[in-house]
């Protein structure tokens, strides 16, 4: 009993650690087409295909680059209708605003 006492004291002592692969992040939404996709991915559950009318969706950074907005465009020539709209935090992926012009 002794013997294996002292043998998982010393196996503990020296066996390698698992290394910890986790990386502290800044920025889970690094660019612009990483907000476009998740927004997609908010807009269609929510608005359905009719979203598709509004592409190309584009993105911009506000607030200090910590803010993506993501919004749809109207058609060339198109004065009525609206444009999905989404802000997304780009250093925890939080949705903070989702709206669609009328």
């Amino acid at each position: 009993m002794k013997n294996l006492i002292i043998s998982i004291i010393i196996l503990m002592t020296f066996s390698p650690e698992k290394e910890n692969n986790y990386q502290e992040r800044s920025d889970y939404v690094p660019n612009e087409e990483t907000a476009i996709k998740i927004a997609e991915a908010i807009w269609y559950p929510i608005y359905g295909n009719g979203i598709e009318n509004s592409k190309p969706f584009k993105a911009r950074l506000i607030e200090n680059n910590t803010i993506w907005v993501v919004t749809g465009t109207l058609k060339k020539g198109k004065t009525v209708g609206g444009t999905p709209y989404i802000q997304i935090n780009k250093k925890d992926c939080r949705i903070l605003e989702v709206t669609h012009g009328k």
